[in-house]
């Protein structure tokens, strides 16, 4: 909350800068770079999409999401860092595994995945967004192997998978001791208990969904530029603020099409805690690349699968290198659209203390 109170804001310092062209000057303020900070994650995600273009291959991409049910989410609030990794290793090996079978892709898969932990209403709602090409490379490593056309895996499969994957990497770490419980939770410490909670969780669909493939790989970064980075909540959503309530928009996926977006006014202590629920762990990794294009092997594999893909990536690589090559200015004129230059450099505003006792 401090960082973001802070963020570009003189107590940050800062500096002034001046157009080449038409002398314009302004000052802008430096960034707290705090990853849960709204104002931050426009510049970091596009710094992130810079790397990533180059990594695009001209297949079809898909987007598929795996949810955990609202009764798992109360678990995870109280253990983040031990269940938002169970749900990035299960959705890993429900993918790999599913892909590799025969009967389905029979393929080794790569994939990017995003963890979000909030709904519309900034309600705890733990999820994974993964982007997956549309095929993979045969167990040989010696073709590529492409799904059919409009269809990635069979989404019962993966769901039911995923939730056999889950329960049991959940149940072997509450046997660890790895899991703690508070509040109404507090008796699922006993192994009996929590064995009983997660019977009807057993039992049940668990949500996974595949949305239809990507148009190509421009829709790819835009789709990503939207997601990769995004927080709680964003500034556009913010409505008014009466000193006492704040008002933001929402989507209410429930409603029809046509009345889904609607406003939602929350007490000041209310939206705070809302979203200081979504705030991870320090140093947990929200973003992560798994199979083909996990970080230690991922350029081998691109290279190979861009060799296996040659006829389909001339034209793509030539325009990635085009854009990589553009000399892009740190700071635009907002009058004349021309580069700034920095003529003065602000020091940081040291934080009032109260005098000592």
């Amino acid at each position: 909350m401090s960082a973001i109170e802070r963020c570009r804001s003189a107590a940050l310092g800062g500096h002034v800068l001046r157009c080449d062209h038409c002398a314009t000057q302004q000052i802008a303020y430096n960034s707290c770079r705090n990853r849960h900070c709204p104002k931050c994650q426009g510049a970091a995600a596009k710094r992130w999409l810079a790397d990533r273009q180059r990594e695009l291959l001209p297949v079809p991409y898909y987007h598929v999401v795996f949810t955990l049910p609202a009764a798992i989410g109360d678990i995870a609030y109280q253990n983040q860092a031990v269940v938002y990794d169970l749900l990035f290793k299960a959705t890993a090996a429900t993918l790999l595994t599913i892909a590799a079978d025969p009967k389905r892709l029979g393929a080794r898969l790569g994939f990017i995945a995003v963890l979000h932990t909030w709904g519309s209403a900034l309600t705890h709602h733990p999820h994974l967004h993964c982007i997956v090409p549309g095929g993979g490379l045969s167990p040989n490593g010696q073709q590529w192997v492409a799904c059919k056309r409009g269809f990635f895996l069979p989404v019962r499969v993966l769901s039911r998978y995923f939730r056999r994957v889950f329960l049991e990497q959940l149940n072997a770490v509450h046997r660890q001791g790895r899991l703690q419980f508070y509040g109404q939770h507090q008796a699922l410490t006993n192994t009996k208990a929590f064995a009983e909670f997660l019977t009807p969780l057993r039992q049940i669909d668990w949500v996974v969904y595949a949305k239809r493939p990507f148009a190509g790989p421009a829709a790819v970064l835009e789709y990503l530029s939207r997601y990769t980075h995004r927080v709680a909540i964003s500034n556009r959503r913010l409505v008014a603020y009466d000193q006492q309530r704040v008002t933001f928009t929402w989507k209410d996926y429930r409603a029809k099409q046509h009345k889904r977006y609607k406003t939602m006014s929350l007490a000041a202590e209310e939206f705070i805690r809302r979203f200081l629920i979504h705030v991870l762990p320090k140093g947990f990794h929200r973003i992560r690349h798994f199979g083909l294009f996990a970080n230690p092997v991922r350029n081998p594999n691109l290279k190979r699968l861009r060799t296996l893909l040659i006829h389909h990536t001339n034209e793509q690589t030539e325009t990635a290198q085009d854009n990589n090559n553009t000399p892009r200015n740190t700071y635009i004129c907002p009058t004349c659209g021309a580069a700034m230059t920095i003529i003065e450099t602000l020091p940081r505003t040291p934080p009032a203390r109260a005098p000592p006792l």
